[in-house]
């Protein structure tokens, strides 16, 4: 999985008892290590089959890990479509090298990670000592969790529906699981049981301080806003699927035939109680504009930020992309530039008519001179649907925009 951003500050204070100053070795830091097992065993209800490597790193070697992951899950060709999409919905700047600034986003907030090749836990060397014990809680849940499921694999549940690729909102939904169990179980295993009694207050306000204490990080505070509600995503929407799931289903886990597949179903646990499972879209070969450049599926909570985006407002954005069922984007090559195709499907014409109007009202306000952008409701398969282009005004693919069938 990719490294875990820490989001342990704004609990720092609640957990300062806990520990001692700072371990100074990797044997203090195995000590601590075997206190806080225990305890995150009991908060998760699995016991480890082997005791976790654990090893200390410091920032020049956990920047090395990071390059190497990323460019292991994003190689250079990949990142520079992934920021060809992200320009084209106007996520990011024009200039922006997007490789670059997630590597300063992570390099400044990691200060612990576990490493499902090397099944091992690190933790940054300097660790701020009121952090210590929560981070190695957190990445103990997750050597945990490697230990009775493939980590990489189901993170890439996706490919079982597509094996090209292409389904981020299922890899999302995912980690969501996997990062708010370890959120969850983190905080339990660490908060006393005065604090744990009055989890529901400390929960309500927990979403709002983690961005506060987030943004006196100078590089995740200067980040667009689809980097960094994507990073918080995973831990605080999936911390509150977790609390949900297990006041619903105590005797389980949201693992294998149980794992959410779509963040729809994490924002709204009446929808994966329902089994609303996404409608999967592919886009038909076209000859015409030739093979897309890039694929891929913004599902409910990126479709958020690319509405709060246009809109300037998070309500406006959350009422917009209520309703989804599935969508499907493809960035095609034209001539230098590149042309965009965006389809979406909806539970009902309402919610279709409703994202349709509003992009129909704040899309145009950021299309260059010499493109243009269009509109249109269609039928999918007995599904409402709505379709945007946005391309040069002599782009070809406007005789015959590509389609997409449901899956």
């Amino acid at each position: 999985m990719p490294p875990s951003v820490s989001l342990v500050a704004v609990v720092a204070l609640l957990v300062a008892a806990c520990g001692p100053r700072a371990p100074e070795t990797a044997q203090e830091v195995r000590r601590i290590t075997d206190d806080v097992m225990p305890r995150v065993e009991e908060a998760v209800g699995l016991r480890f089959l082997t005791p976790p490597v654990v090893a200390v790193r410091t920032r020049d070697q956990v920047h090395a890990y990071l390059v190497r992951r990323l460019d292991e899950e994003y190689p250079p060709a990949l990142m520079a479509d992934i920021a060809v999409a992200y320009r084209l919905f106007h996520l990011v700047p024009d200039t922006l090298d997007l490789r670059a600034l997630l590597l300063a986003v992570l390099s400044e907030q990691v200060v612990g990670y576990y490493d499902p090749d090397s099944t091992t836990l690190y933790v940054v060397d300097g660790t701020d000592p009121v952090q210590l014990r929560l981070v190695l809680a957190h990445e103990l849940v997750h050597a945990l969790q490697g230990q009775y499921v493939p980590l990489d694999s189901l993170l890439q549940a996706g490919e079982a529906v597509d094996p090209t690729g292409g389904e981020n909102d299922r890899r999302m939904a995912a980690q969501a699981v996997l990062e708010g169990q370890a959120t969850l179980a983190s905080l339990t295993a660490m908060l006393s049981d005065e604090h744990i009694a009055r989890l529901e207050n400390f929960w309500r306000d927990l979403r709002e301080n983690v961005r506060q204490e987030q943004e006196r990080m100078p590089v995740f505070a200067a980040a667009p806003l689809v980097i960094r509600e994507g990073l918080l995503f995973p831990y605080l929407a999936g911390a509150d699927f977790l609390r949900w799931f297990g006041q619903t289903y105590p005797d389980t886990l949201p693992f294998g035939p149980r794992l959410p597949t779509s963040t729809e179903q994490v924002l709204h646990p009446d929808r994966y109680r329902a089994g609303d499972a996404p409608t999967t879209l592919r886009f038909r070969p076209e000859a015409t504009v030739g093979e897309s450049v890039y694929e891929d599926t913004w599902g409910e909570f990126e479709m958020r930020l690319v509405l709060q985006v246009r809109t300037g407002s998070e309500s406006l954005a959350t009422a917009g992309a209520l309703g989804w069922d599935g969508d499907r984007f493809a960035v095609f090559a034209d001539d230098g530039e590149h042309a965009l195709v965006w389809w979406s499907v909806w539970d009902g014409d309402r919610a279709a008519e409703k994202f349709a109007s509003m992009l129909e009202r704040y899309w145009g306000g950021r299309v260059s001179p010499g493109r243009r952008w269009t509109v249109a409701r269609a039928t999918l398969d007995g599904r409402p649907a709505v379709r945007l282009v946005e391309a040069r005004d002599a782009w070809v693919g406007w005789m015959r925009v590509p389609g997409v069938e449901v899956r």
